[in-house]
């Protein structure tokens, strides 16, 4: 059966009155064909987040409102493995307290600090430097990383992409970790590492787990340097009394700019496939004239919107390729452009191989 998790936000939440209704809960489960799993409750940020194994979503909505009237605002479907790696848990802390109602009585915020590494495609790594010495690169990459991640307490958390995401209570033991990885992996230039620190809930804007805190995260890192940490201005807030964010390899934006960054990719990200999309679309989703779109983006990515929409094609082109066994002409059109001919000369001017050469070094 799916598991999904939602979210409740309520004005003035007490951990004891979540456990009430979590009780409640469990008395009604069965007649939805529902298994209420866990939950988390943040007293702080007045939000519950639910953990039920359930038929459908409509099963989970039924069961909050006949056992306490808390209907949610928002559920999403998602992997227990990857709740795991993100939360630490899917059942109850063992060692939460029963009060003597009777009642399990915990506290425990889900609110994580996600630190994202990325790397330079592994295919085209291969490509350029051989297989051996590519392949030794990187386990010597993730061997580092993963060193760190349990020295510093995160969390590894399973995602399809081309470095990690890291999960982490605390902010400023991300910060610890990244200045740490930035000592460790010097030297290790052709890999391009690169590395941002954002934070979230797990339910917000997004339909995926954490989903707002990794667009933000891989929107900074686009724009980011070899080994330097880009902080979403949140965590820098967070860790503002115990490091100095205006050096040391940081990189930061003011509020305002990283909004307009998310939005800029944003937009992108809905509409990338559509191959109508064109500049005066976007001018108009971002209710921008050309001039600005064109002056904005270039201050904050270095490219012009022309050429950001066609980089950010040819990489979601490269993870089409890696999803299915298509060929040329079919990811030309999946991914946007028009003509494959076009594709295949924007895609070897930017890799430096053909599509065809690339797909036959997937495996």
């Amino acid at each position: 059966m799916p598991i999904y998790m939602d979210v409740h936000n309520v004005p003035g939440v007490k951990a004891g009155d979540v456990a009430g209704a979590h009780a409640k809960d469990l008395l009604h489960q069965d007649d939805y064909g529902c298994k209420c799993m866990t939950y988390w409750v943040d007293e702080w940020r007045e939000t519950i987040f639910c953990l039920i194994e359930a038929p459908d979503k409509d099963a989970v909505k039924e069961m909050h409102r006949n056992a306490h009237g808390l209907v949610p605002n928002k559920i999403i479907e998602v992997s227990s493995s990857v709740v795991q790696s993100f939360l630490g848990r899917i059942y109850d802390p063992e060692e939460a307290e029963v009060n003597n109602e009777g009642l399990k009585v915990f506290s425990d915020p889900s609110f994580r600090v996600l630190l994202l590494t990325s790397t330079t495609d592994p295919v085209l790594l291969r490509h350029q430097l051989g297989a051996d010495h590519a392949n030794e690169l990187l386990n010597r990459h993730n061997q580092i990383i993963r060193k760190m991640i349990a020295e510093y307490g995160g969390s590894e958390v399973e995602h399809g992409g081309n470095g990690f995401i890291i999960s982490f209570t605390s902010a400023a033991k991300a910060v610890s970790c990244a200045l740490a990885l930035q000592h460790e992996l010097h030297g290790m230039e052709n890999l391009g590492i690169k590395m941002s620190i954002s934070a979230g809930e797990p339910i917000e804007k997004s339909n995926k787990l954490f989903g707002d805190a990794i667009q933000k995260a891989q929107c900074m890192c686009a724009i980011g340097k070899y080994l330097q940490v880009a902080l979403a201005s949140s965590v820098k807030e967070m860790v503002a009394k115990d490091y100095s964010t205006n050096g040391n390899g940081f990189f930061t934006l003011p509020p305002q700019d990283e909004q307009l960054l998310e939005m800029l990719f944003a937009r992108l990200e809905e509409h990338w496939q559509d191959p109508d999309f064109d500049i005066e679309d976007y001018c108009h989703e971002m209710a921008m004239s050309k001039s600005q779109l064109y002056r904005k983006t270039v201050a904050l990515t270095g490219f012009s919107p022309n050429t950001l929409l066609k980089e950010f094609r040819l990489e979601k082109a490269k993870q089409l390729m890696k999803k299915q066994h298509y060929n040329v002409s079919q990811i030309t059109f999946d991914s946007g452009f028009t003509s494959p001919s076009y594709f295949t000369k924007c895609f070897k001017k930017k890799y430096g191989l053909l599509p065809m050469s690339y797909m036959g070094m997937l495996g």
